[in-house]
């Protein structure tokens, strides 16, 4: 049993990187199924239940800026933590002077959409879940708010705003007109022994991404 609910959310600046461009990063046209995952899973998840998005309303137009930033190339290793504890003398830190570098970035701004997706149940559900338990919860959050973890555009520097949306209908921005934003990043496909990525052919008709009947390319 598929229960559905429809989300608003708007931000400044979003950024969902192309893979192909991740050190100096570009953003796709729009949202990625999977970051509408994301930002529901953010809000209310839990192992009973899985997150299935089915179209994208986006409502307004598509919008590109560039910064530059400034970004460490390093990372504090997990090793040297350990040989500290073991005795040794090594920095526990990042030397900014040292390892900082300026990127690039072409990202999204002034980003509106609806996410129209409903949660199917799973077989890790216990016995008192239920699917009207689980869309309570959802309602009662998006009513309020509330999140599990402050869900984010891409980056968490670009944080998401939510609520419900009541409306019967979407004003999209680009009604009437078909846009075909190329290949996008679908989804990672957990079932098999490896971790595989997925793409999808992504089309807007009327402003909207509809994913209930796309080829998946792995």
């Amino acid at each position: 049993m598929a229960q559905g609910v429809r989300v608003h959310v708007w931000g400044d600046y979003a950024l969902f990187s192309r893979p192909e461009m991740k050190v100096e990063r570009c953003s796709y046209d729009m949202i990625t199924p999977s970051a509408a995952r994301g930002i529901l899973e953010a809000i209310y998840w839990h192992p009973g239940m899985r997150w299935v998005v089915d179209r994208i309303y986006v409502r307004n137009p598509i919008a590109f800026t560039s910064v530059r930033r400034n970004e460490v190339q390093s990372k504090l290793q997990a090793g040297n933590v350990l040989t500290v504890m073991n005795g040794a003398e090594r920095p526990l830190f990042i030397n900014t002077k040292e390892d900082i570098a300026q990127r690039a970035a072409v990202l999204l701004k002034d980003v509106d959409y609806v996410i129209d997706a409903h949660f199917e149940m799973t077989q890790q559900a216990n016995a008192g879940d239920n699917p009207g338990k689980f869309k309570d919860i959802m309602m009662r959050r998006l009513r309020s708010g509330k999140c599990y973890h402050q869900p984010y555009f891409g980056c968490r520097e670009f944080p998401v705003h939510f609520e419900l949306y009541e409306g019967e209908n979407v004003e999209t921005a680009y009604p009437e007109e078909k846009k075909d934003l190329g290949y996008m990043f679908f989804d990672f496909d957990y079932t098999g022994e490896e971790i595989l990525p997925m793409f999808f052919r992504a089309v807007l008709n009327d402003g909207i991404l509809d994913l209930t009947d796309c080829e998946v390319v792995r």
